[in-house]
């Protein structure tokens, strides 16, 4: 059976699609050469437990796309409310500046990673796999280390960050 074609248009589409809170994440890697890349991403989630496995999605018109596709291993950093600084200067210009001024170390197994503890998680991933779908690769990764801590996490809702995570309770009316 074959698809139907959408009744709706792009800028809908999106529209709709930011009606889904998503958490916000950069990942880093390396280029042949050691020169670090790293991008803002919100399409991140969980595939497996056994093994453990998350997926995450780039589109095939960014930049750095060859740079990930070719990677054995990246990191995936679950950015904290105050890194918002973070999310925007990895979602915006070229790639030398993200990295200027900021501390990078290595992940347990090699992988360069960002050096900052505020990180509500991080997941060093072995690239298992892209699927082509769409305008999109979607990446699988077995995660082979991991960490957490306990922050608010940075929030994208509706296009746009949300930093002030509602603790009051529903009204009845």
């Amino acid at each position: 059976m074959i698809a139907t074609p959408p009744d709706f248009n792009a800028d809908f589409f999106r529209s709709a699609l930011g009606r889904f809170a998503t958490g916000v994440t950069i990942i880093t890697t390396e280029t042949d050469d050691h020169r670090p890349v790293g991008l803002t991403i919100s399409s991140f989630n969980s595939v497996s437990l056994e093994p453990p496995m998350v997926l995450w999605s780039l589109s095939k018109a960014a930049s750095s796309l060859r740079h990930f596709v070719h990677a054995q291993r990246y990191v995936i950093h679950v950015l904290a409310a105050p890194q918002l600084h973070l999310a925007k200067r990895f979602a915006y210009g070229p790639q030398a500046g993200r990295f200027s001024d900021l501390a990078l170390a290595r992940a347990p197994g090699g992988t360069l990673m960002l050096d900052d503890p505020e990180c509500a998680a991080w997941f060093e991933c072995h690239n298992i796999t892209q699927h082509e779908a769409g305008d999109h690769l979607v990446f699988i990764g077995q995660v082979e280390r991991c960490h957490r801590n306990f922050g608010q996490p940075l929030v994208y809702h509706a296009g746009d960050f949300d930093l002030t995570p509602s603790t009051e309770p529903l009204s009845n009316d």
